[in-house]
This record gives C-alpha cells, structure tokens and sequence, in this order.
C-alpha cells in the first residue's frame, strides 16, 4: 500500500489475501451449502485434476554447486514462466490460465542439472509440448523449463518422477 493510499475499511481484504480467504475449505463448504451444490468429492478431484497447471522444472546444482543465490534461481523460473505466457500469449489455455491471476496453479520440480534439464527439453519436445527452456544471458547458461499452462492429468504423467523444487 502507498503512503497515500488508505486502507480497505474494516472486513474488507485486498488483493490475493482475498482471494485465499474466499478459497478456504470451512468458506467454499458454506458457500456449497448454502447455493444447494452437491459436487461429490470424485467430482472435485477429477476438476482439480484437470486443472490447468504450469509446471516449473529448476536445476538444483545451481544452488549447490555453482553457488547461486537463491534469488537468483527463482528470478531464473519467473524469467522462463513470463517468457513461455508470452510467446504462447494467443494460447487459449494461456488466456483461461490467465484470466483469473488469483487462482494460477505452478508446480515447482527441480533436475540435478545441465545434463538432465537438456534431457527433459527433448522429451517435452518429442511429447509436442510447449515450453520455455531460459538460457541464463550473457553467461549463455540453461537455468529452468517453464511449460505453458496445460492440464494437470496432461503434464503431470511426463513429470512424475522429478521431485518437487526444495
């Protein structure tokens, strides 16, 4: 909040802090309850399954071995997830993804390095999916795999047995 801005009256929650509040398990049941809706819990699965996800593939030797802050890596993700939603910014699974920017989805995974991040760019590739490799400029350094935003039950099969980002 700016200095000269005021606060949001009493009650009232601004931003994401919002959107979290409204998301919580006791409000969505209430909310269920109250408008009649009986999505049995098979249903919410399979939506959440389906659920357009961006996934996020780091390489974890640049924190261990080449030392990286941790800034740093994660400026690495942000620069190859901004590039894939721009370069796919006509994708309509890119535009739903982003048309509601307070419940985006990422999934964060890391590889040990250089050798299995080039890896996991070739079976994206023979796989038909898109994604952003970012090179690290000017040290011209392979840092992070951003794919668009698919559905979950699409990618998560193909990423399994990476673990997640620690």
């Amino acid at each position: 909040m700016l200095p000269s801005e005021e606060p949001p009256p009493v009650g009232e929650v601004a931003g994401a802090a919002q959107s979290v509040a409204a998301r919580a398990p006791d409000a969505s049941m209430s909310a269920a309850a109250s408008s009649g809706a009986s999505d049995s819990p098979a249903a919410s699965a399979a939506a959440e399954d389906d659920a357009l996800v961006q996934f996020v593939v780091v390489r974890r030797d640049l924190l261990k071995t080449l030392e990286w802050p941790v800034g740093s890596v994660i400026a690495q993700a942000c620069h190859a997830c901004l590039a894939v939603a721009w370069e796919h910014k006509e994708d309509a699974e890119v535009a739903a993804y982003l048309s509601d920017l307070d419940s985006m989805h990422k999934v964060v995974k890391e590889v040990k390095g250089e050798p299995q991040l080039s890896t996991l760019a070739q079976k994206l590739t023979s796989e038909g999916l898109d994604f952003k490799l970012w090179i690290e400029q000017p040290e011209n350094i392979p840092t992070a795999i951003a794919l668009k935003p698919y559905p979950r039950s699409k990618v998560a099969p193909l990423l399994k047995k990476y673990q997640l980002f620690k």
